[in-house]
């Protein structure tokens, strides 16, 4: 559920500067996310990520802590609008492997000549 800024402090569960700094943090991954998937023909519509906190002796430092998948974003074709994310399982538009193997395929994470992933057995 939404929670506003203000219930966020006053619960201590953030400062105003980390708020500050996960709005930044949001925008740099907007900016190279929709960068990298325009690319390869891809348009992010929206995502979805989580930020974390790590801490190395006394410094702490804000870190996307959240994979990065057509599970937590929307991603359409640029030339056709074809959906290739959940939406694919949600509104029933085909096969979802399908549209997944593509979105790999088009960011070079598997061959070129792949259509579809292949469940296989594990011995």
């Amino acid at each position: 559920p939404m929670v506003s800024e203000e219930y966020i402090i006053a619960f201590g569960w953030a400062t105003q500067q980390d708020l500050d700094d996960i709005v930044s943090l949001a925008l740099r991954v907007n900016d190279f996310l929709s960068g990298v998937f325009y690319g390869v023909g891809i348009k992010l519509i929206d995502f979805k990520i989580e930020i974390g906190r790590v801490w190395d002796n006394d410094f702490m430092r804000l870190i996307v802590a959240d994979e990065i998948s057509p599970d937590s974003c929307r991603l359409w074709d640029v030339k056709t609008g074809q959906k290739l994310d959940k939406d694919v399982f949600r509104r029933d538009l085909g096969n979802l492997t399908d549209a997944y193997t593509e979105v790999a395929r088009r960011l070079g994470l598997m061959p070129a000549n792949t259509t579809s992933l292949k469940p296989t057995a594990i011995n």
